[in-house]
């Protein structure tokens, strides 16, 4: 078992003064994990070099640990590069029919749109449910759906608002109208809790880049029994079938799991650096990850307002709420430059200044960032 205030010890940029609030873009790498990338650099550059097989055992456990970070069965997970490949599985191994709808939204990230939208060419209407006050849930895409509504995608969590929908009852009801769901979980996935087993979900992706603080080009996917046998594979590679040590049998035998959907080789420093960094996530807890960094959102909300600024969410409840509190106010460029300046590391998407403090944060460094906000908008 980990505490949490234990963990800050194993970020070392937290020395350099550095408050990093920016964990929906990129997180950073603990000391943890880079002991096990110089690990595995060592190997490749020293001593084996060809440490395929040796590593076998830490990209096994890396893809259990992303089945229980999710709640989900083993062989449902598979791997991929990024979101956008994720998506296109679905996107491009459906049978559409001309005139199927597809759901959307319009504050969407666009790794979750443009896979849909590229089938527009065979006839798929694509459909996009209008936000209000940089929210998005079931009342909004309900008065979208049709009798030709054949799939609704989502992001579990807003990437620019941090807005937490609520999958299971989009799910619900996706099951009872005979529609396929589908959930961007990059935003969701290390920040809150996730239970597949709970939520009619069909399609599931997240990256290991952000909230997880692994590496940047790999990606995993959640496919559900019931759409498996619905998905055509679309890019079929050495790795998608049985027996793929048998190079020169060329039999087209797709294994029975995700894995069938993996055309090639994952990037294995990745999948070390994600086992390792699960490893963290679950000798702290991921109920105590969640309500730690709630617990940070709501007091950073609280303190903005106290002090005149206007974070766009607030006055939510608390099951609409996860790490990501951004602000819309005036001058945004000079703001974020001088934030900069200040040491403090966030984004600016969409005009909007958006923040994203994890578990291992402090109300002391939400303290120092809305003093700085506040000092920078009074001037």
């Amino acid at each position: 078992m980990t505490t949490i205030e234990e963990a800050r010890n194993y970020f070392p940029y937290i020395k350099t003064g550095l408050v990093y609030f920016n964990h929906a873009a990129v997180g950073p790498i603990s000391t943890l994990v880079k002991s096990k990338l110089d690990e595995y650099l060592l190997q490749r550059s020293e001593t084996v070099v060809e440490n395929y097989f040796e590593t076998i055992p830490q990209v096994k456990s890396a893809k259990e640990k992303i089945a229980r970070l999710v709640n989900s069965d083993v062989n449902s997970i598979g791997w991929t590069d990024n979101v956008s490949n994720a998506m296109n599985i679905i996107a491009q191994g459906l049978d559409w029919k001309y005139g199927d709808q597809i759901i959307l939204n319009d504050i969407e990230f666009p790794a979750n749109v443009y896979p849909f939208l590229n089938l527009k060419n065979i006839g798929v209407e694509i459909l996009f449910a209008k936000s209000e006050n940089w929210k998005v849930d079931l009342p909004e895409i309900e008065k979208l759906v049709t009798s030709k509504t054949r799939l609704i995608s989502i992001s579990m969590v807003q990437f620019l608002s941090g807005y937490r929908a609520d999958i299971k009852a989009i799910g619900d009801y996706c099951k009872s109208k005979n529609i396929i769901f589908c959930v961007d979980g990059i935003q969701a996935a290390g920040n809150v809790n996730i239970n597949l087993r709970n939520y009619s979900v069909d399609f599931f992706a997240g990256g290991t880049q952000k909230w997880l603080m692994g590496l940047q080009g790999l990606s995993y996917f959640y496919i559900s029994k019931n759409l498996f046998d619905k998905i055509i594979p679309k890019n079929i590679g050495w790795t998608s079938v049985k027996n793929a040590w048998h190079f020169l049998d060329y039999k087209l035998d797709l294994l029975d799991n995700a894995d069938r959907f993996q055309n090639g080789t994952n990037s294995r420093i990745a999948m070390i650096a994600i086992d390792e960094s699960l490893n963290l996530f679950e000798k702290i807890g991921y109920a105590q990850i969640e309500n730690k960094i709630l617990e940070n959102s709501t007091y950073f909300i609280q303190k903005l307002t106290d002090n005149g600024l206007n974070p766009i969410l607030k006055n939510i409840e608390m099951k609409n709420i996860a790490g990501i509190v951004s602000l819309k106010i005036n001058n945004t460029e000079n703001i974020m430059r001088n934030l900069k300046e200040r040491k403090i590391a966030c984004s600016l998407r969409e005009g909007l200044i958006r923040f994203s403090p994890h578990f291992y944060n402090t109300k002391d460094e939400i303290n120092y960032v809305v003093d700085e906000l506040t000092k920078q908008i009074s001037v």
